[in-house]
């Protein structure tokens, strides 16, 4: 049998981040290396025999990415700190991922980065995403980079809208969400591609590889 893929998830704690893991551990060709910030988030990874490392993304991240094969970004500030989380945190683990030689790296973005004057209150927020996407796309990894509209708890429907210019209004559950962002590892998927995405007709396994 083959290695599986080791997948270093970035933001493993938080609410898109565990259904990401989750898919990851059900799958037969990836394994998850999930990283989190605090000691006491372990336990319940460890739990389930998920792969821990700690790590802060305003910290040094070389240690992150050792072993690696690819990458997903899926860690936020919930606004908080998007400069010091969002922006060079994500720009600190594409260098680490730079220097381990990872072989794609999938970010979770947001739809209006693209343009975050058009943001309203949310303008600092876009900003810091769309400095972190340009800086992947000058990086020289292969990456996908992955602009979901408003997220929602709903149920997964496995289906998504995919498109470049889609109304900034819709939405999109972060179950779908998760399902592309993993579904993007697939070295069968083009890359260096941004997928805008909402809910939709399409099932994401064969959108995103048309």
């Amino acid at each position: 049998m083959e290695r599986k893929q080791k997948v270093l998830v970035a933001g493993a704690n938080g609410t898109t981040g565990k259904i990401i893991v989750e898919l990851l551990k059900d799958s037969a060709i990836y394994e998850p290396i999930a990283m989190l910030r605090k000691e006491e988030q372990e336990k319940a990874f460890k739990e389930q025999n998920i792969k821990v490392v700690l790590a802060d993304l305003e910290e040094d991240l070389t240690h992150t990415t050792e072993g690696i094969d690819k990458v997903i970004f899926a860690a936020g500030s919930k606004g908080k700190n998007v400069v010091g989380v969002d922006q060079k945190g994500a720009k600190r683990l594409i260098d680490a991922s730079k220097q381990a030689k990872v072989s794609k790296f999938v970010m979770l973005s947001s739809m209006g980065a693209d343009n975050p004057s058009i943001g309203g209150e949310l303008e600092d927020y876009l900003k810091a995403k769309q400095n972190a996407d340009d800086y992947l796309k000058s990086s020289n990894l292969d990456y996908v980079i992955v602009r979901p509209g408003n997220l929602t708890n709903d149920e997964a429907k496995g289906k998504i809208a995919l498109g470049s210019n889609l109304s900034l209004e819709g939405k999109i559950s972060r179950a779908d969400v998760a399902k592309t962002l993993v579904e993007a590892l697939d070295d069968k998927v083009r890359t260096n591609q941004v997928f805008e995405i909402l809910e939709g007709e399409n099932k994401i396994e064969e959108i995103i590889r048309a």
